[in-house]
């Protein structure tokens, strides 16, 4: 066992080797964090002499792979944002109207005229001037209903539909609405995260809290107020039929109309239809562009059942105008000369050229189905993130230097090896950080601090077999064969043990504590590599060259 065939050996130093290069340009975090940002940007805007020298500054053909730093060690901003499910409910039932209305509509013979009523938020109310045949308009509205999706599988119907007096109202079933949170959250966690990794942000963490809200950490932007900026800006785009137009603001609308402003017009205002032909939704693309007058704007591409849909409202609509919406804002609202078969098209206003790229962002990540109140918000220094990691790394040299001297005054030469082991073993695990992209908070380097303890004690069981064998007037080969193989076992147990906390950390936990298991759990892996492999290969090494007649520990 103590012989280390060739083919061994070259597989522990390749091993070592890789690992090694995969942390070095952490060693040179500024360089090679400006060289990666330099070949997305040269990927995604095209080449200047600026993004190409910024590129240059590390070779390509080295590894480029960083420990991401969190919000703790890097500075950034922290937002707790509650999603108002409740607003879902209203579109839904906006949505609803048109095939309601067209449903009643085939049964006017039977439920006479009809007219929609304003309701409370959720509810459709419909007025017909036949009561005596509510029953026909109820069944007629109870064909429209679908099956209620859930994660337990397909329930009941997915509307409750109701009359009082001469008014049909429907409304979401209880089943569905619990459905339609689930997924508004869902939809709202997906959302953010796109919006987040459209300006290239590193590492954000987006996740699920409670039952309608959502924690956004994102480190290395510049403050709270610029991440609500870009992710409380719902971007809800629509195109909706113009009913008219007025500079009353105080003008009723009429039931399933809403008046909305003129941004570019003080004091001119909309009567638009709230059913939209189209929205943001059927949108497969949005790029920052200039008009035919050089005037910064945003082109869009429609998908093909948005196309189809857009198409045939234009064709059925030539001379009529037609409302562009954005965020209950009309941007502008131009007359249909021809029809648009395109399925493309392009939306001006007054923007700058920041406006058109945000809002281009904005459409590509769709839009929020909800609105977010953000219920609390932080901005960390990087000031105060330089403090953590000036803690950290004394904390971390203490440590390290702690455990050389140790090892070094407890087992002389052999000490020197687990020691240089342990310098590995630390290079290793930011090369495996690097490589999975982990991110590295407090937490994280406290298991890295924790580690460098454990690290030795893989070693430390192994020097103590062996001196055991020694005082049996067993010789040094020998010895050392089988203080290897007593010790498996012990060194196996201990850190296969600590390794399943570790993934059960990881697995329960979240933030800071996944951080921890996640640096402690690549810290056991490399650990238990150094000490059955690099260090045994070093003694082994040591001993084919000196061939001692005795070794003292």
């Amino acid at each position: 066992m103590l012989q280390i065939a060739l083919w061994k050996r070259m597989a522990i130093v390749a091993l070592v080797l890789s690992g090694l290069a995969l942390a070095l340009p952490n060693a040179f975090y500024s360089r090679v964090e400006g060289h990666n940002d330099a070949v997305r940007a040269i990927e995604t805007g095209g080449v200047t002499p600026e993004l190409v020298a910024q590129r240059d500054a590390w070779p390509g053909w080295l590894p480029s792979g960083l420990v991401n730093l969190g919000l703790d060690l890097r500075g950034g901003a922290h937002l707790l944002a509650e999603v108002r499910v409740e607003d879902v409910y209203a579109n839904r039932m906006d949505g609803m109207w048109p095939e309601l209305r067209d449903a009643l509509r085939d049964k006017r013979a039977q439920v006479g005229t009809i007219r929609r009523q304003d309701a409370p938020p959720g509810e459709l109310r419909v007025r017909i001037s036949r009561p005596e045949a509510m029953t026909t308009a109820v069944e007629a509205a109870r064909a429209l209903a679908r099956p209620s999706v859930t994660l337990t599988g397909v329930g009941g119907s997915d509307i409750e539909v109701r009359s009082l007096g001469d008014t049909l109202i429907v409304q979401l079933s209880e089943a569905e609405k619990l459905a339609t949170d689930d997924r508004t959250i869902q939809q709202s966690l997906e959302i953010v995260r796109r919006r987040v990794d459209e300006v290239g942000t590193r590492e954000p963490t987006i996740q699920r809290q409670g039952a309608d809200r959502i924690l956004i950490q994102v480190p290395g932007i510049g403050s709270a107020e610029e991440l609500k900026a870009l992710i409380g800006t719902t971007a809800r785009l629509t195109f909706n039929p113009v009913v008219s137009r007025t500079t009353n603001p105080d003008e009723a609308p009429g039931a399933g109309n809403v008046l909305l402003p003129d941004i570019e017009a003080d004091g001119t205002y909309y009567i638009l239809e709230k059913a939209a032909v189209v929205s943001g939704e059927d949108l497969t693309d949005a790029q920052p562009a200039f008009d035919q007058n050089g005037q910064p704007s945003v082109t869009f591409r429609f998908d093909p059942a948005g196309a189809r849909k857009f198409g045939q409202y234009t064709v059925e609509n030539v001379g009529q105008p037609f409302a562009i919406v954005l965020d209950d804002e009309v941007i502008s609202a131009p007359v249909i000369r021809e029809p648009i078969l395109g399925g493309s098209g392009q939306i001006t206003g007054n923007f700058t050229v920041e406006d058109s790229t945000q809002l281009a962002v904005l459409l590509r990540a769709g839009a929020l189905p909800a609105e977010m109140i953000f219920l609390e918000e932080r901005t960390i220094g990087p000031e105060l993130g330089a403090d953590s990691i000036a803690a950290g790394q004394v904390a971390s040299i203490v440590a390290f230097v702690g455990v050389l001297v140790f090892m070094w005054a407890s087992y002389g030469l052999f000490g020197l090896f687990a020691n240089i082991a342990l310098l590995i073993n630390v290079g290793m695990i930011f090369g495996l950080l690097s490589a999975i992209g982990a991110t590295l908070t407090l937490p994280g380097i406290a298991g890295i601090v924790l580690t460098i303890g454990m690290a030795v004690d893989a070693n430390v069981l192994v020097f103590e077999r062996i001196r055991e064998e020694l005082k049996s007037a067993r010789g040094p080969a020998r010895a050392i064969e089988l203080g290897y193989q007593k010790a498996l076992s012990a060194i196996l147990d201990a850190n296969i043990t600590t390794f399943i906390t570790a993934a059960i950390l990881f697995m329960l936990g979240s933030g800071p504590v996944r951080g921890f298991a996640v640096t402690l759990g690549l810290g056991i892996i490399t650990s238990v590599f150094t000490a059955i492999f690099v260090t045994r290969l070093m003694i082994v090494t040591w001993l084919d060259r000196r061939r001692p007649k005795t070794i003292s520990l």
